[in-house]
């Protein structure tokens, strides 16, 4: 077993060629290969492999094969790899039996079932590099991803630690980013594969389950579910900038979960690095907050009152005003991933991510932190809570954050969970997500009357009247449903409970 530490990066076809000096000196010759690769991988009709975090690839290379086992990753950058050179194209899993695979490799029934899923087509060009006291392998890969007729372009950077500090790894990352604008993409040849194989790929990525371990240290556990919610804030990226609302959605709810992360364990992290990347992540989700606003304000506000009678010059009047809006803030948004301030800033989280594995922090289990944490977070929310009626829209928001965190924590710590405790567990997060549900609403109520009230006073004078009668009635509406939404929240605030885990327990 061999372990891999790399990053990978997409770039631009045309800058590939960039990448490597064309200084024509025999040393960098020497140091320079090219290959092409042409790899299947191979998986069951319910992709059981992949749903125990493993990969299984069968690569010609040079008219020799080589399958490959991989596993793990979830935790960070580095990956278990176990290769063997085999006689044909199709998988031997008899040389599997000392990689993880070897243990569901023992049923009969797997090599029967295993079909390949999809094939790369890549060239690839490869350098050797010295970055101070470390060994880089940086690797240009140009090709194509292929499931049935269907097909991607692979364009991509790849740097491999070979032998010394991933600080290095970093410091060449920068370099090429700088030069290239080459972006960090946490997703691999086969992560594309498959989500190409089930048409998913191209639109908005939902967050993955996390699995913890019981034994694994509060630190440990975070840097599980930071680089989790880091694959869903990169895997959004493309939806983002083809202006796919739900992307956008999605991009946000990946920086929310990492934000919440850092908020869950922040006994356990570095004071003064995480204020910055706290405040790179906030800036990124400032950027992208107006084209959520305004679209949930059109097909939640606007588009529902046109069958009910309002003036038909005015709503189109204020349907124009925030579709040229939209636009704009979507603009935004794509402006926001195209500039080198997001470029760094994926570099800089992850980086932070893997060097906060040294920082000294607490030594309990993670169930026992998960425990404490969810304790203290859902009585303070309880006693909050009690005083809902009193609250004005600030501390309302400020409880809704709260809720929403000790969501993201359930969601977070699930895997921790025995099978007994399950039905509790879906009751708890039921109430939370009903709490949510009627806080954040009348949050987006208080934001659609101010851009409603906005709308009405800025209008051309043609349109005031008519704009003002609808901006006002869209108002009006959202009073009255807030007031059911008030007595839910408080009925739902009155019903939360704790859920304990503990340790060994």
């Amino acid at each position: 077993m061999s372990a891999e530490t790399e990053l990978k990066f997409q770039l631009s076809p045309r800058k590939l060629s960039s990448v490597l000096p064309n200084d024509g000196s025999r040393q960098r010759r020497r140091d320079t290969s090219r290959h092409t690769l042409v790899s299947t991988y191979f998986d069951t009709p319910k992709r059981k492999l992949r749903r125990h975090g493993l990969t299984l690839r069968v690569r010609e290379v040079d008219g020799q094969f080589v399958q490959t086992v991989k596993a793990g990753g979830s935790a960070g950058m580095t990956r278990g790899e176990w290769e063997d050179e085999i006689a044909g194209t199709k998988p031997d899993l008899a040389k599997t039996k000392n990689s993880p695979l070897g243990d569901l490799a023992r049923s009969k029934k797997l090599a029967r079932k295993l079909k390949p899923v999809f094939r790369t087509n890549v060239h690839r060009t490869t350098q050797a590099r010295r970055v101070r006291s470390s060994r880089i392998e940086l690797a240009i890969d140009h090709g194509r991803i292929e499931v049935g007729g269907r097909s991607r372009p692979v364009s991509e950077l790849e740097l491999e630690l070979k032998s010394g500090q991933v600080a290095d790894l970093f410091r060449l990352a920068r370099t090429l980013e700088r030069r290239t604008g080459a972006e960090l993409d946490l997703r691999s040849k086969a992560d594309r594969g498959f989500q190409l194989a089930t048409g998913t790929g191209l639109g908005a990525q939902r967050a993955e389950p996390i699995t913890l371990e019981r034994a694994m240290s509060p630190r440990e556990a975070f840097s599980v579910i930071a680089h989790s919610t880091m694959r869903q804030i990169t895997a959004n990226a493309d939806p983002v900038r083809t202006m796919q609302s739900e992307g956008v959605h999605q991009m946000r709810v990946g920086l929310r979960r990492l934000r919440a992360a850092i908020s869950l364990f922040k006994d356990v992290l570095p004071r003064a690095s995480t204020a910055r990347i706290k405040a790179e992540l906030k800036w990124l989700t400032n950027e992208l907050a107006p084209a959520r606003e305004i679209d949930v304000f059109l097909k939640e506000s606007i588009e529902p009152v046109a069958d009910q009678g309002v003036p038909k010059r005015g709503l189109r009047a204020i349907q124009r005003r925030f579709a040229g809006q939209r636009s704009e803030a979507f603009d935004r948004a794509r402006n926001a991933l195209a500039s080198p301030r997001y470029r760094r800033m994926l570099i800089d989280v992850l980086q932070w991510i893997e060097a906060g594995r040294a920082h000294a922090g607490d030594d309990r289990p993670i169930v026992a932190y998960a425990a404490d944490v969810l304790d203290r977070r859902i009585r303070k929310a309880r006693k909050q809570g009690k005083q809902l009626g009193d609250l004005d829209p600030r501390q309302r928001h400020k409880l809704r954050i709260r809720i929403k965190k000790i969501r993201y924590a359930l969601d977070f710590f699930e895997s921790l969970y025995r099978d007994r405790d399950q039905n509790e567990l879906a009751s708890l997060s039921g109430v939370l997500k009903r709490i949510q549900s009627a806080l954040g609403s009348l949050n987006d109520f208080m934001a659609h009357r101010e851009l409603a009230t906005q709308a009405a006073l800025t209008a051309p004078p043609a349109n005031r009247r008519a704009q003002a009668f609808v901006s006002g009635f869209i108002a009006g509406e959202e009073h009255e449903a807030a007031r059911g939404l008030m007595k839910d929240a408080a009925k739902e605030l009155h019903r939360l409970h704790r859920l304990r885990i503990a340790p060994g327990g």
